[in-house]
């Protein structure tokens, strides 16, 4: 039995509206439309959405293992992936950062909160490498430079 293709206007309706999903949804989606088309629906599917057809069979086995009284969860991937922040990697790189910076700092004598330095972000990093052997980025020591209350010394010409 050959799968029925679907009007052309129907599958341009299928591909924009699975452009649309997440990708738990993207593979339920695919899996629920091979099961209706049945014998050749999955490679058929596949084809219209741009999937793998590993995909599609996957959303099948998913859709048979869901329970029936299943409610609906909108995280899409497992809670605790992605990179750690920096805090929790090196719980004492903010005294690691004040003794790296310590000879280079300087300051207002009139406004105690205004401090600065000459080191550019850049070198903070090497340095927190080379003393302490912390690898972070010059994103990182731009926060840590925020959060102390420094800025970048900068020479001025009038």
């Amino acid at each position: 039995m050959k799968v029925q293709p679907y009007p052309p206007e129907l599958e341009d309706e299928m591909k924009k509206f699975y452009q649309t999903l997440s990708e738990k949804d993207k593979r339920r989606y695919a899996g629920i439309e091979a099961l209706k088309l049945g014998h050749g629906g999955i490679a058929y599917i596949a084809n219209i959405v741009g999937c793998d057809r590993d995909t599609v069979s996957v959303g099948i086995k998913e859709l048979k293992t869901m329970p029936p009284d299943s409610s609906y969860d909108n995280r899409i991937r497992r809670p605790g992936g992605g990179r750690k922040p920096y805090e929790e990697i090196h719980p004492d790189i903010d005294e690691k950062f004040l003794d790296v910076i310590a000879d280079y700092t300087a300051g207002d004598p009139m406004d105690e909160q205004r401090r600065w330095t000459n080191l550019t972000p850049q070198e903070i990093a090497n340095r927190l490498v080379e003393c302490h052997d912390i690898s972070v980025s010059v994103t990182v020591t731009r926060q840590l430079l925020e959060k102390h209350n420094y800025r970048r010394r900068k020479i001025q010409k009038k």
